[in-house]
């Protein structure tokens, strides 16, 4: 009698435990941050999203940057512009292509990974250098200051090709002409 009620205590007990719930898909998007806000239509299906609005060809931000010295400066940066899409020969995922084509003047097939990058030799940042991680890679265009350069930045979102700000923060330099 006494095995069975210890029995159903410990049933009763073990179906009440909450278990954590979690989506099938992540809700973070690939490639969000301060630079790219998310916009969070992937998470509809497709019958609720509603009609994606023209992307902005020029937009004005202002930025925090801070130098070496922890000096704090804020900068207005104008002119982020979309200046394209998915570049002919290109796969969907085009970061490394369209980097290849902004430094190479063509596809090379090796760089279509954005990883691949990382076989450059390192270099400081400066134009024309690339910035590189495992899952994307971008051209260093001009120094903002601090670690904030406006950057040529292939498949940035919503399969979009960008010049706009962008942080150094978690990528490695390299010198694809080393």
């Amino acid at each position: 009698m006494i095995k069975q009620v210890v029995s159903a205590c410990l049933a009763i007990a073990a179906s009440s435990i909450a278990a954590e719930a979690r989506p099938h898909r992540s809700l973070q998007a690939p490639e969000c941050n301060v630079t790219m806000p998310c916009d969070f239509a992937y998470a509809q299906t497709r019958r609720e999203r509603a009609p994606r609005p023209s992307l902005q060809a020029y937009r004005s931000t202002q930025m925090t940057v801070t130098d070496a010295g922890a000096t704090a400066t804020t900068i207005s940066v104008a002119g982020e512009r979309v200046v394209g899409g998915r570049p002919a020969g290109c796969p969907s995922s085009f970061c490394g292509c369209g980097a290849a084509i902004r430094v190479f003047g063509h596809v090379v097939p090796e760089l279509n990974l954005a990883s691949n990058w990382l076989r450059f030799p390192r270099a400081a940042p400066a134009p024309g250098m690339v910035a590189a991680r495992r899952g994307h890679v971008f051209v260093l265009e001009q120094s903002l200051g601090g670690d904030m350069w406006m950057a040529y930045d292939a498949n940035s979102g919503g399969h979009a090709t960008r010049m706009h700000a962008r942080s150094l923060r978690g990528y490695t330099v390299v010198n694809p002409r080393g």
